[in-house]
C-alpha cells in the first residue's frame, strides 16, 4: 500500500526541451498514478522568486506597477524579482528592494514559502516583510520600466480583494500578512 506521501508517479525517461538563462523546459515519460503511460512538460527555474512588503511606521506599503510581456497586461505587486538558487532568499529580497523601491531595512521577517505554480514548475517562492526602511535611490535593471507608489497597507490589501491587484505572491503576501497581524502573530 502506498504511504500518503509517497510519490506516485514515476519517471520512465526525461529529455530537455527548451533552456534560456531564467528557465529550462523538459518533457518526462512517466507512469501516471493510476498506471497509464503518459507525459509530463515541467519548468524548472533557476532562480528563486523573492517577494517582499517593505511596511514603514505610517502603515504605507510600496507598490511596483510594470507591464507583464506574458500577460500582455499592466501589473500591480509588491517588490519583487529573482535570487539564486544557491544563495540565502534574505540577501536576494534586501537586493531586489533596493533595486525596484530604493529602501533598505533594519528589520526582515520571512512571512511565507510558496510554490506560484506547482502543477507545471518548481518554482519556490520567499515571500518576506521589511520594516525599519530608508528610503535612497534605485537601481532598475535596463529591462524593467517601474512606476513605484507608496500606498496605506489597507489600500494595497483592498486593491487584492476588488481584483486590482492578480499577481498569486502579492495577494499571497497581503492577505497573509493582514491575517497575521490580525492574529497578533506579526507585529509591525
Amino acid at each position: 500500500m502506498t504511504k500518503l506521501f509517497d510519490n506516485p508517479w514515476q519517471k520512465i525517461t526525461s529529455k530537455p526541451i527548451y533552456n534560456n538563462p531564467w528557465i529550462s523546459v523538459r518533457e518526462d515519460n512517466v507512469i501516471n498514478p493510476a498506471g497509464g503511460e503518459g507525459i509530463y512538460g515541467v519548468v524548472h527555474f533557476k532562480n528563486l522568486a523573492i517577494g517582499i512588503i517593505p511596511v514603514d511606521r505610517e502603515q504605507h506599503t510600496w507598490l511596483v506597477g510594470q507591464y507583464r510581456y506574458a500577460l500582455d497586461e499592466y501589473s500591480w505587486e509588491v517588490p519583487m524579482g529573482g535570487s539564486p538558487l544557491d544563495d540565502d532568499p534574505l540577501n536576494g529580497a534586501k537586493r531586489e528592494l533596493r533595486e525596484e523601491t530604493g529602501l533598505t531595512a533594519a528589520n526582515w521577517q520571512l512571512l511565507m514559502k510558496v510554490h506560484p505554480s506547482n502543477s507545471v514548475s518548481d518554482e519556490t517562492g520567499f515571500i518576506y516583510v521589511a520594516s525599519d526602511l530608508t528610503e535612497g535611490e534605485t537601481e532598475h535593471e535596463d529591462t524593467e520600466q517601474l512606476i513605484i507608489k507608496r500606498v496605506p497597507l489597507r489600500d494595497a490589501i483592498a486593491m487584492t480583494m476588488d481584483g486590482e491587484i492578480t499577481d498569486c505572491m502579492t495577494i499571497a503576501a497581503l492577505l497573509r500578512l493582514q491575517a497575521g497581524m490580525q492574529s497578533g502573530e506579526i507585529t509591525l
